[in-house]
């Protein structure tokens, strides 16, 4: 907010919530769609974002990338092969103890960048052009305190997307499962032929899952998946928390009945035990309503092109806050960053995908205002 203040926005601000709202002024004379660019302000807690300490590895050789804090966190090539197309150009890391965050600050960077260069340059025309910074993303609560009256932005585009070029109007449609198991608790002493135990229903659950399929580790491209996220439990209960997974809206159903006869079958072996499944809706493929304002997308295409960026159409293998925002009223795809190897040690991108993405989304508010009557 004060950075944004400090680049003349007047209307910068940050709300109780954690959201930071801004707007750069139109310098058309024509009626422009206000489109806002949007990117979250936290990092995953899949890895300590505590203390990171970057590096920037200028002029990158193609070799290992060997960090300094911890000698067992190397960035190999081999392992990330995108890395083979950025020799020459400068990678920022961590130093090995911590993620290095670009999963979301190299959005926040290039939007950043992109409303300093606008402010700088006045004689570029664009419409108004809404900004939201939001808290919560990895955790999938990224939208539940936006206010879409306050922000006041027909589309919006988030930037969050992996390596230069990616464009994705496509994402998981996602809900939460829970599987919870009631035993029987009883004295360890005296428990024969008197207790259940809820924990052992809740392994033998999950060790019935299939092996080679409907998993993360064993599942690419199109492909859903069902996983299990956290388990805890006493001898009395068990509960077992799920992240469902798929492209096609209607599989998710299909998947937690599976879920549910896998419950119900070990409920039958043992009598005297029950089982509960609940499952909550967490967010939508947001191609359901992108594909109905094709503009949006083709825009962004266009203004890739314009940036000397070839174009890769992607299918988000996750959710970013534009698929909740798409829902919501605000059709929003996703843009590249060149965020790579996210929530991990291995975090990298590149300064030059940076660019491209700064120089694609100016391009983008151009283009808008060009194409409007």
């Amino acid at each position: 907010m004060a950075e944004l203040q400090q680049m003349g926005i007047k209307d910068a601000a940050m709300d109780e919530w954690g959201y930071v709202y801004a707007t750069v002024p139109s310098t058309s004379n024509k009626e422009v769609p206000v489109i806002c660019f949007c990117a979250h302000v936290d990092t995953s807690s899949d890895s300590s974002g505590e203390n990171v300490k970057p590096i920037i590895h200028h002029g990158y050789d193609g070799s290992d990338i060997k960090l300094p804090d911890d000698g067992l966190v190397i960035i190999s090539p081999d392992e990330h092969p995108y890395l083979k197309k950025k020799i020459g150009e400068d990678i920022i890391t961590a130093s090995g103890t911590t993620l290095l965050g670009a999963d979301d600050k190299a959005g926040v960077a290039v939007i950043m960048d992109m409303i300093n260069f606008l402010m700088t340059h006045p004689g570029i025309k664009h419409g108004a052009i809404k900004i939201l910074f939001t808290p919560d993303e990895e955790i999938g609560r990224g939208v539940d305190k936006v206010d879409l009256k306050r922000l006041g932005a027909e589309f919006a585009y988030t930037l969050d997307g992996g390596e230069r070029g990616a464009f994705e109007d496509e994402t998981f449609s996602a809900d939460g499962a829970t599987v919870t198991f009631y035993g029987v608790s009883a004295h360890p002493g005296y428990a024969k032929g008197k207790m259940i135990n809820a924990i052992k229903l809740a392994a033998a659950f999950i060790e019935g899952l299939p092996k080679n399929n409907f998993s993360p580790e064993t599942t690419t491209g199109r492909e859903g998946f069902v996983h299990p996220v956290q388990l805890s439990g006493i001898a009395e209960k068990a509960t077992v928390q799920f992240i469902v997974r798929d492209f096609h809206t209607p599989k998710l159903a299909e998947y937690e009945n599976f879920l549910k006869e896998k419950m119900d079958e070990v409920v039958a072996l043992h009598p005297g035990s029950r089982g509960e499944l609940i499952v909550k809706e967490q967010y939508r493929n947001m191609k359901e309503i992108l594909d109905q304002y094709p503009a949006v997308a083709q825009y962004a295409r266009d203004a890739m092109k314009r940036a000397g960026v070839e174009v890769t159409n992607m299918s988000a293998r996750g959710g970013t806050d534009g698929s909740r925002l798409s829902f919501m009223g605000l059709p929003c795809p996703n843009i590249f960053t060149g965020e790579m190897a996210f929530h991990g040690k291995h975090e990298y991108v590149s300064i030059q995908d940076m660019q491209k993405s700064v120089e694609t989304i100016v391009h983008l508010a151009m283009i808008w205002e060009e194409r409007s009557q």
